[in-house]
């Protein structure tokens, strides 16, 4: 999700704009003053330069834009012009310089422009930023107008039209007054979904304010939840632009009534006015008090409207409401087992009630945030980027419990349960602590490590308000040309089941007691089943090639490959599951391939009820609307299949009156909109939300800190794997001169990849971390360390050259080989490997999501390191460089020797890779001497280990035969070695030390 800066034209402004004053109403309108005239006095750049930019949800997105010559301008020779064909979002800004003063217009009535009309009916959204020390920290504002006409015409708006956004804030706003005097300027949000072109021309400011927009009465909160009997007090506040004093009375008239609660019993009924004389210091307030009644009966939330009429002032935007909080009934207790909580409140609940817990919005998606009220919504959630602004913890825990207030003033009060991508760390948070992607996390082998990252995840992401993670990834990735490789453990079923501890982690015991903890969340297993297993070519989703595919398979290898981390994941407690994008096609079947939104045989059949599963089901992001046939088939089609809540970021309206139409016309079961709600009020009372709906941060000092960022930093270590080191140049030694280059080595957004920050991740330094380089040069501060990103200084007088390279981000198809993208290295990196390593002894780090095709450039370098993706503790990388821990890593998936063998998997008939799966030379231990007489003793002992269920014993057996196996091979590797040597990695994490021995002495024979 973006968040847009809307700045404004430092030329003309700075010259033009008068500061603000009062004028007499008898004055005349001052001169309309340019902000862009399009005819080359503002260049297209970027902050923080001004400039005109584009911005827009992917690559396809931003608009195009010139300065065209045009006969018919309106005014000067030139127009801005453009095309776009937007799928997601897209638009473009003019940003005034960010280091320069903001300005001033309060003195006009509005701004205006004239636009060229294609007459395509659509909303065109118009914003302006005002306040704050600069754009990035200012208050966004807009309004819209539609294209419903052709050829030119001067499109007028009124300041007063501006409405103050809900969401991209910084944290409570500044004083949510559109106070004009420090503006940024302005951006357009072009139509989604229908390809067009535009021209626009000479945006001026124009007209005289009046007193209605330079003040403004606000309320303290709105929505006021009291107690029976209580008084509840609302607080209503005059402020003006620039804080001056309001020239003319502001009145507000007040009166109750018009909701649920009844006056004279309920509530004693208020009315009166509250004046706010000419002179009035902005800021002042006023209270309006409401007192509530007691009786003994046990009830529901009731509403109280208090109406506000404003006169010489804006209106609030939002009729305050007062809320008699629900008591005295069964759910709300808190000592009645959750079970019987649940029936009593599901025995009250209206169908459209129903419906919106099993909706989920975007929040930044809202029309209104009241709509959380209006529409019973259950659930909110942050897509990828999707931040309040300043990204801040304190700004996400006061933004998520506004949305907790909203959902106060339901009839049950029923907590939303608010959702984020946290799949390694909380990496939408900007200084949030950034694990490994799971792919490095596999690396690792280390389960309790896994556990320890899913209880930094749940610390950080808990302590902002939010008790939901869509993670962790069970996918099992067979093929590293998809773009989501870097989220699954690795390529062995075994593998991932081993590293579900992460869901102790995250949720705590698997009994869910520890769900209310201000420190755990509830996990979700994704994506059900079979994602990892999408035939290259089979995606039909734009231009992806293969995420969101087909996995064609027998129900053999559908249990033992895809299902089965989900059956551990159940065993361990899983609180909700996401099904995948992807489409399943089990062979002799007779269904073909059907989406998996869509396979009730696997939700309901085997997920629920084979498996036991009694979270609750959502869907992916907008995952319904690929299903075939028209809204309302989607709609059953899922929910029938057993998918319990559906995100529905844009859609939240259309999905929740279709399911109530569904079901009243009898096409979907109540009995089926029972079940689904039933599961996800127990997640909510499991989670604490009805007894503190709101945000405890008493952990939110734990972000980012020290203790968080050392597990980070030992799971980026132990991620690293030494797929080769001849002549013993790793570790480096602390007197030794290095020289760095590669693009990789100083860049902390490749270094943490896709899903930090926004959706697709980025270049450059977005967040807080030690890059590679950086941690090198922490690591060995007295030693000389040369850094050149390109290899262009000079090699000459160095001991040892470390060569960073690999991937920039990316997420999900997006990042699919043949969308733009391939498993070699860039022009760039393979000249710095060259030139570095023809030289001087060489180390190359592969920081990237998947295996790299390094096979023609495997005989020049010296040291070859897999440090996948390792987050944002680049100083767990130098720990193993520089040998502070040994390296210990193996290999997650199979690294090919070329794209064209992909895909290559742990037990494949034919296995011939440049290294196989479990790769992984160490540093820790020394290889043990003997050979096959030492490998026969290795077999009997873990024979005996395997009878005695010393698995401990069992680990280290196979371990020792290994590193036998690796010495012996080197980098001379042959399929002969590399079959039995993955086979046996795959043997070990199933328990079975003794056939592991066996396959690893069979590859000590091969590589004789």
């Amino acid at each position: 999700m973006r968040r847009t800066a809307l700045l404004a034209s430092a030329t003309l402004l700075t010259a033009l704009i008068p500061l603000a004053s009062a004028r007499a109403a008898d004055d005349p309108a001052p001169t309309p003053v340019p902000v862009d005239r399009f005819e080359g006095e503002v260049p297209f750049a970027q902050q923080p330069a001004e400039g005109i930019f584009t911005w827009g949800g992917d690559s396809d997105d931003p608009p195009t834009l010139q300065l065209a010559d045009r006969a018919d301008a309106p005014e000067g020779a030139k127009v801005l012009t453009g095309g776009y064909d937007i799928s997601g979002y897209g638009g473009f800004t003019h940003d005034f310089a960010a280091d320069r003063p903001a300005h001033d217009w309060s003195s006009h009535k509005g701004i205006r422009f004239w636009w060229d009309g294609q007459d395509n009916g659509k909303k065109i959204a118009f914003e302006i930023k005002d306040g704050g020390a600069n754009g990035e920290a200012s208050e966004l504002w807009t309004t819209s107008f539609t294209d419903d006409f052709t050829g030119w015409k001067q499109i007028e708006i009124p300041f007063t039209d501006f409405t103050y956004r809900t969401d991209y804030q910084p944290v409570g706003g500044i004083d949510h007054v559109l106070g004009l005097t420090q503006m940024w300027g302005y951006a357009l949000t072009l139509p989604a979904g229908v390809k067009g072109h535009f021209a626009m021309d000479d945006v001026e400011l124009y007209g005289r304010a009046d007193q209605s927009l330079r003040a403004s009465v606000t309320t303290d909160a709105p929505v006021h939840p009291v107690k029976e009997g209580g008084t509840a007090t609302v607080r209503v506040t005059v402020a003006t632009t620039g804080s001056a004093p309001i020239d003319e009375p502001v009145t507000v008239r007040y009166e109750t009534g018009g909701g649920s609660a009844e006056p004279g019993k309920d509530y004693t009924a208020v009315s009166g006015t509250l004046t706010f004389p000419a002179g009035t210091a902005s800021g002042a307030s006023r209270t309006i008090q409401v007192p509530t009644l007691k009786d003994r009966s046990a009830e529901p939330a009731e509403t109280i409207p208090v109406k506000l009429t404003v006169t010489g002032a804006k209106a609030p935007a939002e009729t305050p409401q007062v809320v008699i909080d629900a008591h005295g009934l069964p759910y709300l207790d808190s000592r009645l087992p959750i079970r019987k909580r649940v029936a009593d409140l599901l025995s009250r609940m209206s169908l459209q009630e129903k419906a919106g817990q099993m909706t989920q919005a975007e929040r930044a998606a809202l029309t209104d945030q009241g709509d959380i009220a209006t529409y019973a919504l259950g659930s909110l959630l942050s897509g990828g980027g999707s931040t309040p602004t300043p990204n801040t913890p304190d700004a996400w825990a006061k933004m998520i419990d506004g949305f907790q207030l909203q959902a106060q003033a339901t009839r049950f009060q029923i907590p939303l349960i608010y959702g984020v991508d946290a799949v390694h760390g909380h990496n939408n948070l900007a200084g949030a602590t950034i694990m490994p992607h799971n792919i490095g996390i596999g690396a690792t082998r280390d389960p309790q490590l896994a556990e320890k990252a899913g209880a930094v995840t749940a610390s950080e992401v808990r302590a902002t308000g939010v008790p939901w993670d869509f993670a962790p990834c069970l996918c099992v990735t067979r093929d590293e040309r998809w773009g989501r490789s870097y989220e699954s453990f690795g390529e062995d079923p075994a593998l991932v089941r081993s590293m579900e501890t992460i869901i102790q982690g995250l949720q705590g015991r698997p009994d869910g007691r520890d769900l209310g903890r201000d420190d755990k969340v509830l996990a979700t297993a994704k994506h059900f089943v079979g994602d990892g297993g999408t035939a290259y070519g089979s995606s039909t989703t734009g231009s992806y090639t293969i995420d969101q595919g087909v996995t064609t398979v027998t129900r053999q290898q559908l249990e033992a490959v895809h299902l089965a981390p989900y059956k551990t994941a159940v065993e361990r407690g899983i609180g909700s599951v996401m099904p995948s994008y992807s489409s399943l096609d089990i062979v002799g079947d007779g269904q073909g391939p059907v989406k998996m939104h869509a396979r009730g045989d696997m939700i309901n059949g085997v997920l629920k009820g084979r498996m036991g599963f009694d979270g609750f089901v959502i869907s992916d992001w907008n995952a319904i609307d690929q299903l075939p046939g028209d809204y309302a088939s989607h709609v059953r089609s899922a929910v029938d299949a057993g998918v319990d809540m559906m995100m529905v970021p844009y859609t939240y309206k259309d999905f929740r009156t279709t399911l109530v139409d569904e079901v009243k016309a009898g096409r979907i079961s109540e009995r089926r909109i029972d079940d689904a709600v039933s599961r996800i009020l127990t997640q909510k009372f499991r989670l604490g939300l009805f007894e503190h709906p709101y945000a405890d941060t008493t952990g939110a000092a734990r972000i980012g800190s020290a203790a968080h960022r050392a597990v980070a930093r030992q799971a980026a270590a132990e991620s690293q794997v030494l797929l080769k080191n001849a002549h013993g140049v790793l570790p480096l030694k602390k007197n030794q001169k290095v020289y760095v280059a590669g693009s990789n080595a100083d860049d902390l957004g490749n270094q943490t990849g896709g899903w930090t920050l926004t959706w697709q991740g980025a270049s450059g330094t977005h967040t807080q971390g030690t890059t590679i380089l950086q941690g090198m040069r922490k690591a060995a501060p007295d030693t000389a360390i040369t850094y050149s990103k390109d290899a262009s200084a000079p090699t000459n007088g160095y001991d040892v050259g470390v060569v960073v390279v690999g991937e920039t981000p990316y997420a999900e198809g997006v990042g699919d080989v043949g969308n733009g993208h391939d498993l070699r290295l860039s022009a760039a990196d393979q000249a710095a490997v060259d030139k570095v390593c023809g030289a001087m002894k060489c180390a190359v780090l592969m920081v990237s999501g998947r295996p790299q095709i390094i096979g023609d450039r495997l005989g020049e370098i010296d040291a070859l390191v897999a440090s996948w993706l390792p987050g944002t503790e680049g100083d767990g990388v130098a720990d193993v460089l520089y040998g502070r821990r040994p390296f210990t890593g193996q290999l997650p998936v199979t690294w090919p020797r070329s794209e064209n063998q992909l895909p290559i998997n742990v037990g494949d008939a034919s296995y011939d890779p440049q290294f196989p799966y479990g790769w992984g030379l160490t540093t820790l231990t020394a290889v043990p001497e003997g050979g096959t007489a030492t490998l026969k003793a290795l077999a009997l002992a873990a024979a005996a280990a395997e009878r005695t269920g010393s698995d401990r014993a069992g680990r280290e057996i196979v371990t020792r035969a290994r590193l036998l196996v690796q010495q012996k091979a080197g980098s001379a590797m042959t399929a002969a070695i590399a079959k039995p040597f993955a086979d046996a990695d795959h043997l070990l994490l199933t328990g079975r030390y003794a056939a592991a021995v066996a396959e690893l002495t069979r590859a000590y024979r091969a590589a004789a």
